[in-house]
């Protein structure tokens, strides 16, 4: 080891954190220590036991403890050497109460930047989410009736994410934490073998289709999931860091050649050799007519958009370090197929509670 300090990686055993380890795994030797936090020991195993089988080199990779219920972040081994600091920590799913949702996704992303601070960090690493630009900002902190209305409105897991967006960015700002924040698209599998374990979101969509259940399409013609492929953004996390240029700014990091949803869906039916459906439902009908007619949860319909996203930052960024979003077809097939292939058989619309925090890390519909 050459003393080069320790990468910190909270929501290591996510989707996405799996993705940034295996980057980081496979980078030069003197890239420093790689710390997995988990909330316990046996999480920590598992984690360790399924890098192993895939054949990833586990000399620089070490598992800490921590308490997310804590006042302050302690690590258990404490790490003395802290370099960088990535946040890939969250609460991942829809019908949760605004205080389960704010527990991790705002309460705990704060104690991360306060950890980052106290650490003299190179830098923060926050993954946000692609939507939060699409609605206005307010100063932090939030008064507790613009809290009510945006969380009622929204549902808690956009608004937590918006409102973390915002408490990261002005107490890394009180704090001079370099920070740099990522807003990543619709999270799919690798690009080269399609695989993922996340089943919500698009990929639940998905799943409807691959067993006939999609009936219509949700949104208008032009409207679009903009994805990006999980080894893209572990490759894309995993190079922020050592960027200087990187510092202060905010990367959205999705593919724009992302086909419209309804021919992404018509793409995806022929891998999966089923029916594409024809009919189209607008947005505005699924939102007054009752779910379990439709079978959308509403929470999920402000990402149904024809916006576009600030992406030229991102796309000079993977310029400048020689690499770029993989061919978004074959991925999506590849996905596709894979998750037809290995996902449960229970529903996939049953009733979820909110992630452990160190299982959390991306989405599929939205981060």
């Amino acid at each position: 080891m050459t003393g080069a300090g320790s990468t910190v990686v909270f929501g290591a055993t996510g989707f996405i954190g799996r993705g940034l380890l295996r980057e980081l795994l496979t980078a030069p030797a003197d890239d420093g220590r790689i710390v997995a936090v988990v909330r316990s020991a046996a999480s920590g195993t598992r984690l360790r036991e399924r890098l192993a089988g895939e054949g990833l080199p586990l000399d620089r990779l070490s598992i800490h403890l921590f308490d997310p219920g804590a006042a302050a972040i302690t690590l258990e081994p404490a790490v003395p050497d802290v370099r960088d600091v990535h946040n890939l920590a969250a609460a991942f799913a829809f019908g949760m109460t605004p205080e389960a949702a704010r527990a991790v996704n705002v309460v705990l992303a704060e104690k991360i930047t306060r950890f980052a601070a106290a650490a003299h960090a190179r830098r923060l690493v926050h993954v946000s989410g692609y939507r939060v630009g699409a609605h206005p900002t307010t100063p932090v902190p939030w008064p507790s009736r613009h809290r009510r209305r945006v969380y009622g409105r929204l549902g808690a897991y956009e608004a937590s994410k918006i409102e973390a967006d915002a408490v990261v960015r002005a107490l890394a700002a009180e704090l001079d934490v370099p920070l740099t924040v990522v807003n990543p698209g619709t999270v799919i599998g690798d690009s080269r073998t399609g695989e993922a374990d996340q089943y919500l979101g698009l990929a639940d969509l998905v799943l409807q289709l691959s067993r006939g259940e999609l009936r219509a399409v949700p949104g208008s013609r032009g409207a679009v999931l903009p994805v990006v492929t999980v080894d893209h953004l572990a490759r894309f996390l995993a190079l922020v860091p050592r960027d200087p240029g990187a510092a202060g700014e905010a990367y959205w990091v999705l593919d724009d050649a992302t086909p419209p949803l309804p021919e992404l869906v018509a793409l995806l039916a022929d891998e999966l050799g089923v029916p594409a459906p024809r009919r189209r439902v607008p947005v505005a009908a699924l939102r007054v007519l009752p779910e379990r007619l439709t079978g959308a949860q509403k929470e999920t319909l402000s990402f149904i958009s024809a916006d576009t996203y600030p992406t030229a930052s991102a796309t000079a960024f993977t310029r400048r370090h020689g690499f770029g979003h993989p061919p978004v077809q074959p991925a999506l097939r590849r996905w596709a197929k894979h998750l037809a292939a290995h996902a449960p058989d229970a529903p996939t619309r049953r009733p979820r509670g909110p992630r452990d925090t160190d299982d959390a890390g991306s989405s599929a519909l939205i981060r």
